[in-house]
C-alpha cells in the first residue's frame, strides 16, 4: 500500500500517523505532504523519519489512499487531482459531506455506501459521528423522530492554536487567540461561524450529517454546540424521540451490542462518560441512559468520546481499511 497524508504536520494529522501505525500500515509506503510552509519539515511515522513533500508531489507519486486533513480548501483544489489519479480520497474536512454524489461514511453504520467507483469520501463531522454511533442501533429499532443535542466540545476540535492559547491562559502568558474570549475558566456557545439563520456550521452539520449517515431525511435535529476548556474529547447530552416505544432494558442491550460503542451506564457507583477517560481511546461511550418523562417515546444519553480519534482519525483509517479490503 502506499497511503498520502496530507496535513501530515498539523494536530489530527499527528494522530493519524499514530492511528495508521496501530491498525497495521507501518510497513506502507508513506507519502506525508503539507503546505508549502512545511515541506521539508520532518515527521516520524513507524519509527522512521520523512520529510514533508509538498501536495503536488505527492499527487505525481500516484498513492493508491489518500487521506486529507488539512481544512476543505486544500480539499476542494487537491482532492480532485489525486482522484484523477485514480487515488482514493478520504476527506476529514467539510468540503465534500453535502455532495449528494460523494459517501459520508462512519463504517459500522453506512460502509455499504461506498463503491468502487467513489474516489472521493467524506469522513463526516467529529460529534456527528459519536451522536449517530450511538442512535443507528437504536433508530434501526425504534426508528427516531427528533434529536434535540448540546454539545461540550473540546478545544482540540480547533487545533493546536486552540490548545496552545489554553496553556498559555493558566500559565498567565499573552499568546496569540484563536477564540474571541478566553477558554480557560469559561465556555461559550460558538462553534464555527453563524449562520443567517441563527444557528452555527457546526450545529447544522449535526443536522445535515446525521440525515445523511442514517439515511432518513426526515429525522428531525435541533442542536446546541458549546466550546469547553477541556482537551480529551467531545461531550453530548442527546435527547431523542422515537416513534416506536422502547424498553430500557432492550436499548441498553442495543447500546452494549454496538460494535465501537461502550456502555457506561451505573450512575449508582459514579460510572457515566468522561472526555477524561476517553481520551486516546477509539471507543464512544455511551451513559446516562433513561427515559424522559416529560414526553412519550423519548430518551435521554450522555455521549462522550476523543475528537481527535474516532471523530476524525479513527475513522478515517476505518474507511481507508474498508476501501482497501472490498476494493484495492
Amino acid at each position: 500500500m502506499k497511503i498520502a497524508l496530507v496535513g501530515a504536520t498539523g494536530l489530527v494529522g499527528g494522530v493519524m500517523r499514530k492511528v495508521l501505525e496501530e491498525r497495521g500500515y507501518g510497513d506502507c509506503t508513506f507519502i506525508p505532504a503539507a503546505s508549502a510552509r512545511s515541506v521539508g519539515k520532518e515527521v516520524e511515522f513507524a519509527g522512521k523519519s520523512y520529510k514533508v513533500v509538498s501536495v503536488e508531489d505527492a499527487i505525481e507519486k500516484r498513492p493508491d489512499i489518500a487521506i486529507f486533513s488539512a481544512g476543505s480548501g486544500p480539499s476542494l483544489q487537491y482532492a480532485p487531482l489525486f482522484a484523477a489519479k485514480g487515488t482514493v480520497v478520504v476527506d476529514n474536512s467539510s468540503a465534500w459531506r453535502s455532495d449528494p454524489a460523494k459517501p459520508l461514511v462512519v463504517p459500522e453504520i453506512n460502509g455499504d455506501v461506498i463503491t468502487a467507483a467513489d474516489k472521493i469520501i467524506a469522513n463526516p463531522n467529529c460529534s456527528t459521528i459519536q451522536m449517530v454511533m450511538a442512535l443507528a442501533p437504536l433508530h434501526k429499532r425504534y426508528r427516531i423522530k427528533r434529536i434535540v443535542v448540546s454539545t461540550y466540545q473540546s478545544i482540540t476540535g480547533t487545533g493546536m492554536k486552540a490548545v496552545q492559547q489554553l496553556r498559555d491562559e493558566r500559565a498567565g502568558i499573552s499568546g496569540d487567540k484563536v477564540y474571541p474570549y478566553q477558554i480557560d475558566m469559561n465556555l461559550f456557545p460558538h462553534g464555527g461561524t453563524f449562520e443567517p439563520n441563527g444557528y452555527t456550521t457546526e450545529e447544522m452539520k449535526l443536522l445535515n450529517e446525521t440525515r445523511k449517515i442514517l439515511r432518513d431525511p426526515d429525522i428531525a435535529v435541533t442542536a446546541t454546540v458549546v466550546r469547553v476548556p477541556v482537551t480529551g474529547g467531545h461531550s453530548e447530552a442527546v435527547n431523542v424521540e422515537f416513534y416506536e416505544d422502547f424498553d430500557l432494558l432492550e436499548v441498553r442491550t442495543l447500546l452494549a451490542n454496538m460494535p465501537g460503542v461502550v456502555l457506561q451506564d451505573d450512575p449508582a457507583h459514579n460510572v457515566y462518560p468522561m472526555p477524561l477517560f476517553a481520551e486516546g481511546k477509539d471507543e464512544v461511550f455511551v451513559g446516562r441512559v433513561r427515559r424522559d418523562e416529560s414526553q412519550p417515546k423519548t430518551l435521554n444519553l450522555w455521549v462522550v468520546a476523543d475528537n481527535l480519534r474516532k471523530g476524525a482519525a479513527t475513522n478515517a483509517v476505518q474507511i481507508a481499511q474498508w476501501v482497501e479490503a472490498r476494493f484495492l
